[in-house]
């Protein structure tokens, strides 16, 4: 390979993000050597089995993420402003909306929600941590290394180029000869492998690791709709991994399973990415659902209206989301019966959701609201994600469909599900449980300014898109004459969408400026809030609970304060706990090169990578890690310490 097309060149922009990287990176090598702080980052973060540093590692990546995402998303929209400036040209575009999709889905989306269900899951069943601990380190580092893998092509022999979707032929060999979707390919089979090792893990830990007393109908709805977002995981997430193998196959040995003569088939490319593809979107959506309710519920001061309900229509939607995929196919050849079918199990898929609309509309019915930001996300919610529902309905009817199909419309409807679906759920989530985390709340004056910046340049960015779809604009567009008048609405989506970016910006201040200056003096409920992740202390000990809580129904700690009935019988107990652990990161790391070697087809280092990850895996089976043991003396210390008592 010649140095040219190793490295990208040819671009500023391409420059630029060499010389960041350059200049970050020798910036946390200084920091860190400076501060003396690589062996408490080596101790504390990197080889770390705790469940809550866990879920926090997570959530920085998908913040970071939201950033690289949000960047291709800014160059896409000054793009469409302005095309005659030429900021972008055809390729270098194309390169963008495939990153910005995958990104903002897999990297963002996911390792959010992740991060949360990490952070939250064992806390509100009463466990000491998952299952799993050190399967759920790996989980992290292989998501971390794919990331990290698909990342690296934008500076490092190119990036995939084909569309989030990455439909064949076009992802094909042929007409994608660089590198840039084999690193799709490898970065999304390294990180799904993580995800799927994420779904087996925390079903284990909801079925087997819950509370005394805690049956499956007294779980907290967060932690319902967690359980079967890991059910879909667990069945979804293989057909994601074999589509991967083949085109991988297809791509590096010749094969021809998705081409278009010797017997491939590109549509069978197509299926196989929907059939996973569309309960994806549920796997992103569901444990919003339950944020929701869990929010909600807290700040209306209600229980939850029509509980057995949320279950049922979440198992429902559940079922319904592997039977809708090929209503993305209405336009591309099937006949009228299949597209029949798939139209009414797409419109189903409808009901159950608008059940759980109604029910936290009757939650809020004769509630005492309080406007809290995490509330304020949920609320806003409500309205917006109704509108995206609403045209998904459009969209699901077949003949109209060829009206819409491939048109800005769409853009506007996933949009309009997705951002408040997943990104204000996450964000809500983020405020809401922050303090169990760090012992402190979020500025709130800071966290409403920007939830209205956000949600204002929402509805600016995105809704003048409908109306570009039913003019004819189609997506993937990146240029376009005067005369067909797309101009105007490119203009106003585009001030929104910076509008947008102003809005993530100050909620990352917001969380610079609570670290250094808010008060620490919301040690226990700061929210007044209902479910058993809230009777420990904030922040969490190392072992969670002190002594394992008796739980007797939906809402225990609202119960336990109303009725003035502890949660915790018994005595101080050792408490067995696992230790920390450099395999996982080690692991991920190996992983990283051994997907960066396949990329570029150089065998050597990649069967010397593939042998030192059996090594590892092998090394782990002879392993007999018997953990360490907390003594009542260091529990009844840590808890004075914790209460602000003296030992």
């Amino acid at each position: 390979m010649k140095w040219d097309e190793f490295f990208v060149t040819g671009e500023p922009m391409i420059y630029g993000a060499m010389v960041s990287i350059v200049l970050v990176s020798i910036a946390i090598v200084v920091g860190l050597t400076y501060f003396k702080k690589w062996g408490y980052l080596w101790r504390e973060w990197l080889t770390t089995v705790d469940h809550k540093r866990i879920g926090i590692m997570y959530i920085i990546a998908a913040l970071i993420m939201l950033f690289r995402g949000g960047v291709d998303g800014l160059l896409m929209r000054g793009q469409l402003a302005m095309p005659e400036n030429g900021l972008l040209d055809g390729q270098h575009y194309n390169e963008i909306f495939t990153t910005h999709g995958v990104i903002m889905i897999l990297f963002m989306a996911m390792p959010f929600v992740i991060g949360l269900m990490n952070v939250v899951i064992p806390l509100q069943i009463g466990a000491r941590d998952v299952a799993f601990p050190r399967l759920n380190a790996v989980s992290f580092w292989l998501f971390f290394a794919g990331a990290m893998l698909f990342n690296i092509s934008f500076v490092i022999g190119g990036s995939p180029d084909a569309g989030w979707t990455a439909y064949f032929p076009l992802a094909s060999i042929e007409f994608s000869p660089t590198v840039g979707n084999n690193y799709y390919a490898i970065a999304l089979q390294i990180s799904g492998i993580g995800t799927l090792m994420t779904g087996i893990n925390f079903i284990a830990t909801i079925l087997k690791m819950r509370a005394p007393g805690m049956t499956l109908m007294k779980m907290p709805m967060f932690t319902w709709s967690v359980l079967i977002t890991n059910v879909i995981i667990v069945f979804a997430f293989p057909v994601l991994t074999i589509a991967l193998a083949l085109m991988t196959f297809d791509r590096l040995f010749g094969s021809q399973f998705f081409t278009m003569a010797n017997g491939g088939m590109d549509m069978l490319w197509a299926n196989l990415f929907w059939v996973w593809g569309h309960p994806e979107v549920y796997i992103v959506i569901l444990p919003a659902f339950g944020i929701y309710s869990e929010i909600i519920s807290t700040f209306s001061r209600k229980n939850l209206y029509g509980y057995k309900s949320m279950v049922y229509s979440m198992v429902v939607i559940s079922l319904l989301s592997f039977i809708v995929w090929a209503h993305h196919f209405y336009t591309m050849g099937h006949g009228v019966m299949v597209n029949g079918v798939f139209s009414i199990t797409t419109m189903a898929i409808a009901v159950p959701t608008g059940v759980k609309i109604f029910n936290w509309l009757f939650t809020l019915r004769k509630g005492k609201i309080e406007f809290t930001t995490p509330m304020l996300y949920s609320l806003a919610f409500i309205p917006i994600f109704t509108i995206g529902g609403v045209t998904g309905v459009m969209l699901a009817m077949a003949s109209a469909d060829y009206q819409y199909h491939n048109t800005m419309f769409l853009v506007a409807h996933f949009h309009y599900v997705l951002i408040p679906g997943t990104v204000f759920a996450v964000i809500a989530g983020f405020y809401y449980w922050f303090p169990k985390l760090f012992g402190f709340r979020l500025n709130e004056r800071q966290g409403k300014a920007a939830f209205w910046t956000i949600a204002i340049s929402f509805n600016v960015t995105f809704m003048p898109l409908f109306f570009l779809g039913l003019k004819g604009m189609t997506r993937r567009m990146y240029t376009y004459s005067e005369s067909t008048g797309f101009g105007p609405l490119n203009l106003i989506a585009s001030i929104g969408a910076v509008g947008l970016a102003i809005g993530f910006i100050m909620l990352v201040y917001n969380i610079y400026w609570s670290f250094r200056y808010a008060p620490r003096d919301t040690t226990g409920d700061p929210w007044n809030a209902r479910t058993l992740e809230w009777s420990t202390h904030s922040p969490i000990p190392e072992y969670n609970f002190a002594i394992v809580p008796e739980v007797h129904g939906l809402d225990p700690f609202w119960e336990a304060k109303k009725t003035g009935k502890s949660l915790f019988k018994g005595q101080y107990e050792e408490i067995h706990m696992p230790n920390n652990s450099g395999q996982p990161f080690v692991l991920g790391m190996i992983f990283l090169f051994f997907g960066f070697f396949m990329v570029f087809s150089w065998w050597i280092p990649t069967i010397i990578a593939g042998v030192g990850i059996v090594i590892m895996l092998a090394v782990r089976s002879f392993e007999r890690d018997h953990g360490h043991h907390i003594s009542v003396k260091e529990i009844t210390k840590t808890e004075a310490k914790l209460r602000g008592e003296g030992v």
